[in-house]
């Protein structure tokens, strides 16, 4: 399965309560905090969800 790297690039002060909940579980939460993960269908909508906080690279 193809592995995603995902890093903080935009503050949470300000967001929603949900948008703060998503990059916790992403186990990101203080800019230019870098994570690598599974791709999963899970992860792909959590990236979603908050991605002008985040950039993300596919790894294969």
């Amino acid at each position: 399965m193809a592995r995603v790297r995902i890093k903080q690039i935009r503050s949470t002060i300000d967001r929603p309560q949900k948008q703060k909940d998503t990059i916790k579980a992403l186990g990101l939460g203080k800019i230019g905090r870098e994570r690598e993960l599974e791709l999963t269908p899970q992860i792909r909508g959590m990236i979603n969800k908050v991605s002008h906080l985040v950039v993300y690279e596919i790894i294969d």
